[in-house]
């Protein structure tokens, strides 16, 4: 099973980064189970929860008429105690 993954490098998430807490932008399809897998197999990493939400598109003008940019769906993964992801320590 392959995951499309991306991290999410944001102030809040390099913040969140410290705690323990990665975002990553996830398929609209994904579920908490199969981020798990994705990230643990990615990574190396033991995840102990995963939260998601959905950030709905906003509407926005484009020249003359109005478009809605697209739905992400983000994933915040909590690690076990003691383990890092090396690509969001070096986002400072």
């Amino acid at each position: 099973m392959s995951m499309q993954i991306a991290p999410r490098i944001s102030e809040k998430a390099v913040a969140m980064a410290e705690a323990g807490v990665y975002v990553f932008d996830v398929p609209a399809n994904a579920n908490k189970i199969s981020v798990t897998q994705a990230v643990e197999a990615a990574f190396k990493v033991e995840v102990v929860a995963v939260n998601m939400l959905i950030t709905k598109g906003k509407l926005k003008r484009f020249q003359k008429t109005m478009g809605r940019r697209k739905d992400v769906k983000k994933a915040y993964v909590t690690l076990k105690k003691g383990q890092t992801i090396a690509m969001f320590e070096g986002a400072n």
